[in-house]
């Protein structure tokens, strides 16, 4: 089936996408500086004769030669605010110079380009729920500009490579997204809450906690990249989970879940935290004939589970 280039191979999300491709018979270029990607991430895939890995920053040249490819998952970058809030520039390089550098390489290779950008780009919405169609609240000055306008950025240059140089490329608005292999330290809400409880520590919600969020299982989101990228769909495309919890009632099944009685404390709201955020997935429903499989109840245990026997 061809050759895969994954930038950010060793992340979270781009190590599960390692072994969809693997095991659909493809060979895997992955590539990661490990900024925030971590080595054990990916340290079973070294005995697959159809994998590949080079230690490098997408964000200048590759000097090693990797031949040509069929395909570019561009996810190399950091993702949760705890991170690029601590890392912005390596985040706004990510969105612009890594991105510039892996279209090129697209289109003189002639491969397909899928760029992974989040919800995000919608900011704290005035839409609710919000469809591709909508073009986001966004601050362009405050502390989270550095991953907001970097991921918006990103789309504007992937769509006008394929407008003006013909490239094939996809665009994946990635919503909140949850599994094994999230890191507990990088601050996003189900590590954050589930690292909470298994040192005994209460559960740390922003604000009111009346603020939503929806959470896909990482191995859908995985199928909905793969099938977005063999598509011919070139618009952008959410891909996350259309439904919702309050922040406070994911804190009360978390404390259930660990069989935990933890007190639930409330700190101030972070600036442009969004108050709402739910995708309508009807574009990939329809264009790439994607649904979930993995129910929170199902995922959220497994991914607890992982926590409990890798809390470093």
């Amino acid at each position: 089936m061809g050759t895969s280039l994954i930038a950010g191979a060793a992340g979270f999300i781009g190590s599960h996408l390692s072994e969809r491709l693997l095991a659909d018979g493809e060979r895997v270029i992955g590539v990661d500086n490990f900024v925030t990607g971590d080595r054990r991430n990916i340290a079973h895939l070294a005995a697959n004769p159809a994998w590949r890995f080079v230690e490098a920053d997408v964000t200048r040249p590759i000097v090693e030669d990797l031949g040509r490819v069929d395909a570019i998952y561009h996810l190399a970058s950091p993702a949760s605010p705890v991170v690029y809030l601590a890392k912005p520039f390596e985040t706004l390089y990510a969105g612009s110079d890594a991105t510039r550098l892996l279209l090129e390489r697209a289109e003189r290779d002639g491969a397909r380009f899928l760029v992974a950008s989040t919800s995000e780009v919608y900011g704290d919405p005035l839409v609710h729920p919000q469809p591709e169609s909508y073009w986001g609240h966004v601050n362009p000055v405050g502390p989270r500009s550095v991953y907001d306008e970097a991921k918006r950025f990103g789309e504007t240059l992937t769509m006008a490579f394929h407008r003006y140089k013909g490239v094939q490329t996809h665009i994946a608005r990635i919503f909140n997204t949850y599994g094994p292999r999230m890191s507990l330290n990088d601050g996003r809400i189900i590590p954050a809450f589930c690292g909470a409880v298994l040192r005994g520590e209460p559960i740390p919600v922003f604000g009111d906690g009346l603020q939503t969020r929806s959470y896909c299982y990482v191995d859908d989101l995985v199928d909905g990249l793969v099938r977005l990228q063999r598509s011919d769909l070139r618009e952008p495309c959410n891909l996350g989970n259309p439904h919702e919890l309050t922040v406070l009632a994911l804190a009360s099944i978390v404390r259930k879940l660990a069989g935990s009685e933890v007190a639930i404390v409330h700190h101030p709201l972070p600036e442009d935290d969004p108050r709402q955020r739910r995708p309508v997935i009807d574009r990939a429903r329809a264009e790439l004939g994607w649904e979930l499989k993995v129910s929170f109840e199902e995922g959220l245990p497994r991914t607890f589970a992982w926590f409990r026997t890798h809390r470093t």
